[in-house]
């Protein structure tokens, strides 16, 4: 293909000036764009607009706003000093209604006559316990504003936490402890290619390449207005991992151009058109893979899936537009920088050891791979917000576990029933209150006092659980959000409602309920993400290699290696997330598919001059060192999320994403030489490397097509070049005299220079 008569990788090789201006211009608009983007950690907020939850929060947001909920335990505090607190964090803005014992109990009178057996869920033990009801939502700013008022409120003297105080620490929290990360990243993976490269400057050359691709896909970001704390926080590192293949590829390619005697530009002509092949078939299963996210129903995938996808493609076009220019550009530097191998080029004995143990290797995975498939989906599985926010190791978790021993868990539920009446609705209220795992069921119609209307009370008290349409009840169950028992509890209250109201629309908002639409839509979603990208992946390496049999091929290691990776967790007795067993089977496939593609080829090259064996000892020999630095980079990365960072959901994704990875490197190098020796007959086509040596001549007979100068422009570039010789030769002039003029001084210390002489002199300096 041609534009205005000359091909693409002419016009990237003449225009490579404008290029680096261009990237500089996006570079600053999005640095500047990156502030602006929202991110969102309310899982929530991605279920279908179909689920009942979604309809139900709604319904919340438009009649009475979708309440954020929060703890506060006091400690070694008297029943007045509590309610004296309790009235202080009611005053607080954003703050609906704070639940404790003064609703019930008189605690103005005397202790004689408080029974403290009644209020022990509220205080106990010198303890206070409360519970806080906000007007916004858990991710609201006024939410976060009045959490940090209610801290400095209760300051030393207990604890804060609930989903609201996990939501306004998860930002900060999960934004220092990324950027940790990726200082770590870009120092290790300095390190791995310093080690695989032979310049100091190569990997500084890498980095900052895709550097410049991160940050432009994170102000790109802005286009879809808000991401999620996911794509936000692995974002950045996955791109990072899983692209640093491309510059590689590229800047070996030229390397083995300019070593052949050609110069530069010439020589990154060629580079292009010979590593484009590979380079775009790379990118193009990691981002089939991303995109196979886009069609879940839980509105998180498509966030993810285009989130990464769009940076793949940048590294794409970063690689393949601006990094020529800068290899060009920097191309003395580079040599400059040369120091000698730290690892030896020949694998030859690495590839003979891969060999004797292929049979093993291969017992070894059809022994495992069956029960690995199925114990895969085995694991004990969290799906909702609990997984993001209390992670082990949190402040907000810690004190979590110190309110559940002391006054038992609390999972706030909200049930939306119609305005009919309030006998109705007070018989229900009352019936929830009863079940033995309800700490309070609350609504409007049971709190009115016996006779006295609800138009007698203020607006500003009947509206928290009444509005025009709607009756809304707050029940206090004593369990985690997410559970079996939750689960069960959840579901017998639904029972309760709906034998009230029977026929009619009513609604169960909380924790619990959207954990359970989220895991009724997440769960299918699973089966379809898997066969998409594995079909898509497949199709790629079908139209790369014009062969139809050769994907399987090609797919079986990374494959096998994704059964026992998301098997694991089930061995363990590993609490995982279920979103981060979906996302690392498109992730791993999808990035690691590049080592078997690389491996297959380097046989097929192989297998074309020599036997099964030789071609299956040289494909390991030569595609070691890559495989190898490509893996122990998206590993390092990975792991570097599993053990720097607090919030599980996150946490837990690296872990999969590392092991993963060091899975499919081995399964590749270990598995996949066998299972070409075994397909040989199906893959190996006749004439491959006449028809791939044919290809690279023709690649080096293309010769760069550099523009035609205007004879103006011609001497405007002579005049140039000829005042710059001017200027170097009277520097040089000067420099001279100035030599022999010091060095007479030196000579001659004690002589004074005559007059005229220093005038001269001093006429020369000048």
């Amino acid at each position: 293909m041609k534009l205005n008569g000359h091909s693409p990788v002419d016009l990237i090789i003449n225009n490579r000036k404008r290029i680096e201006k261009i990237f500089a211009i996006l570079l600053v608009f999005s640095l500047i764009c990156i502030p602006m983007v929202g991110v969102n950690y309310d899982l929530t907020e991605y279920l279908p607009d179909s689920t009942s939850s979604a309809q139900a929060l709604d319904i919340m947001e438009s009649e009475f706003t979708y309440p954020g909920m929060g703890r506060v335990m006091l400690e070694d505090v008297t029943l007045y000093e509590a309610k004296n607190i309790k009235d202080r964090i009611a005053d607080v803005d954003g703050v609906d209604m704070v639940m404790w014992c003064d609703t019930s109990t008189n605690i103005y009178g005397s202790s004689q006559f408080i029974d403290y057996s009644d209020i022990e869920d509220y205080y106990k033990d010198g303890d206070a316990y409360m519970d806080i009801i906000f007007l916004e939502k858990d991710s609201s700013s006024r939410t976060h504003a009045a959490v940090r008022e209610i801290e400095q409120i209760v300051g030393d003297r207990g604890l804060v936490a609930g989903s609201a105080v996990s939501d306004t620490n998860l930002g900060p929290t999960i934004n220092a402890e990324v950027a940790r990360v990726m200082v770590l990243a870009v120092i290790i993976i300095f390190l791995i290619l310093t080690i695989t490269t032979t310049s100091w400057f190569e990997p500084v050359l890498f980095l900052s390449v895709l550097g410049i691709a991160i940050i432009i896909n994170m102000g790109s970001n802005i286009i879809f207005g808000e991401i999620s704390f996911l794509s936000n926080a692995v974002g950045a590192v996955l791109q990072l991992a899983c692209s640093m293949d491309y510059s590689i590829f590229l800047l070996h390619a030229f390397t083995e151009e300019k070593a052949n005697g050609i110069a530069p530009e010439q020589a990154m002509a060629n580079a292009l058109r010979s590593a484009f092949s590979s380079i775009g078939a790379s990118g193009a299963t990691t981002i089939v893979g991303f995109l196979a996210l886009a069609l879940m129903r839980f509105g998180i995938g498509p966030d993810m899936g285009f989130v990464l996808a769009k940076g793949i493609f940048l590294s794409l076009v970063t690689v393949l537009l601006l990094m020529p220019a800068l290899i060009l550009r920097f191309q003395g530097l580079v040599a400059k920088t040369q120091h000698r191998p730290f690892i030896p080029k020949q694998w030859r004995g690495f590839g003979e050891f891969a060999y004797k143990i292929r049979k093993p290797v291969l017992i070894v995975v059809l022994l495992l791979i069956v029960p690995c498939y199925i114990a895969q989906g085995m694991a004990d599985f969290t799906y909702g917000n609990e997984a993001v926010a209390n992670s082990e190791g949190t402040a907000v978790y810690e004190a979590e576990q110190q309110m559940n021993e002391k006054f038992g868990q609390s999972n706030m539920m909200l049930a939306l029933v119609p305005l009919d009446g309030n006998i109705t609705e007070k018989a229900m209220t009352e019936e929830l209150g009863d079940l033995p795992y309800v700490k309070y069921a609350l609504g409007l119609a049971s709190a009115l006092p016996e006779g006295i209307p609800e138009d007698f009370l203020p607006d500003s008290l009947t509206s928290m659980l009444h509005s025009e349409n709607w009756a809304r009840v707050i029940i206090n169950v004593r369990s985690a959000g997410e559970s079996d028992a939750a689960f069960a509890y959840a579901d017998e209250i639904r029972s309760i409602i709906d034998k009230y109201y029977p026929g009619e629309q009513t609604y169960l908002v909380g924790v619990t309920p959207s954990t359970q639409d989220i895991k009724a839509i997440i769960v299918p979603d699973n089966n379809l993400v898997n066969i998409v990208s594995l079909l898509g992946v497949a199709l790629v390496v079908a139209i790369t290699y014009k062969a139809l049999f050769l994907p399987v091929v090609v797919l079986i290691p990374i494959e096998s290696a994704v059964f026992i990776n998301t098997a694991m967790p089930y061995i363990y007795g590993q609490r995982t997330m279920f979103l981060g067993f979906i996302i690392v089977s498109c992730i791993q496939l999808g990035a690691t598919i590049d080592y078997s593609i690389l491996l297959t080829g380097n046989y097929l090259d192989a297998r074309a001059q020599g036997d099964k064996k030789e071609a299956a000892v040289r494909a390991v020999t030569v595609s070691a060192e890559s495989i190898l630095t490509s893996g122990m980079i998206l590993m390092t990365v990975a792991y570097g999320l599993y053990f720097m960072t607090s919030v599980e959901a996150i946490s837990g994704l690296g872990q999969l994403i590392g092991r993963g990875a060091l899975i499919s490197m081995l399964l590749v190098l270990f598995l996949l030489p066998e299972c070409l020796i075994i397909f040989d007959r199906w893959i190996v086509k006749p004439g491959y490397a006449e028809k791939k040596h044919e290809k690279m001549n023709r690649i080096r007979g293309k010769k760069l097509e550099i523009p035609v100068l205007s004879e103006l422009h011609r001497q405007r570039l002579a005049l140039h070049a000829q005042l710059r010789e001017n200027r170097r030769a009277r520097h040089k002039a000067f420099r001279s005299r100035l030599h022999a003029v010091l060095h007479s001084k030196d000579s001659h210390p004690a002589e004074q220079e005559p007059d005229s002489k220093k005038e001269e002199t001093d006429h020369e300096h000048k």
